[in-house]
């Protein structure tokens, strides 16, 4: 299974995962609450890992619910588009794309021994989706799913590993901060895109959300 066949399932999914408990972090750090350190640590925990699970629950059926119904959209647009084929329609579709009559009607002709390329052909030119007939759903659905937990579990960590010291938050932020990183060079190296582009977005939208939420908190507190 290459790691671009699932690379939308893995970025979405990952970094919706690392926002939405880092989130959490940062909203009660900003709140700074008098007194309540060790009960806000606790609070940490508890809204985090059952965020963590519930939104990873609901990414993972929203999107196979989503590929599922546009693999079934896709499939009903193919069907209708090839009621009507015939060797008016490819020689029309070949003349379009830069043949001469003449050698388009030949090239038909050699194409109608594979009614399945002439399908994929006229299909691709009058379906405006991706083919989406080898579509998983059910395995979209669990890699979103798997990447939300993995890297939403990140932020949690060390309350989970050093329980409500003062430095949790900030381990917080610093294994987050990793944790972008590490999805920005999946990315990078699965697209073949800079990995400064890659780095910078995917850091970007995780630092911009860290802020909202801690700003938040800070107004809240």
């Amino acid at each position: 299974m290459p790691l671009a066949h699932h690379l939308k399932q893995i970025t979405y999914g990952g970094n919706d995962g690392i926002v939405t408990t880092f989130a959490i972090v940062a909203g009660f750090a900003g709140a700074e609450a008098e007194g309540a350190g060790a009960i806000g640590a606790v609070a940490v925990l508890v809204f985090g890992l059952a965020n963590l699970f519930a939104d990873g629950v609901s990414m993972g059926l929203g999107e196979f619910l989503s590929t599922r119904s546009a693999r079934a959209l896709y499939r009903a647009e193919r069907a209708r588009v090839l009621e009507g084929a015939d060797r008016r329609r490819l020689v029309a579709m070949l003349g379009a794309r830069g043949l001469t009559p003449g050698t388009a009607a030949r090239v038909a002709e050699g194409l109608e021994e594979s009614p399945e390329l002439v399908a994929d052909l006229l299909a691709g030119a009058g379906v405006s989706m991706p083919d989406l007939r080898d579509a998983t759903p059910a395995r979209d659905g669990v890699v979103t799913f798997g990447a939300f937990l993995a890297f939403g579990l990140v932020p949690l960590l060390p309350f989970l590993l050093a329980g409500p010291e003062a430095g949790s938050t900030l381990s917080s932020v610093a294994a987050s901060l990793a944790a972008l990183t590490a999805l920005g060079l999946l990315r990078a190296r699965a697209t073949g895109e800079r990995g400064v582009r890659a780095l910078g977005e995917v850091l970007g939208v995780g630092v911009l959300c860290g802020l909202v939420a801690y700003g938040v908190g800070a107004l809240v507190g």
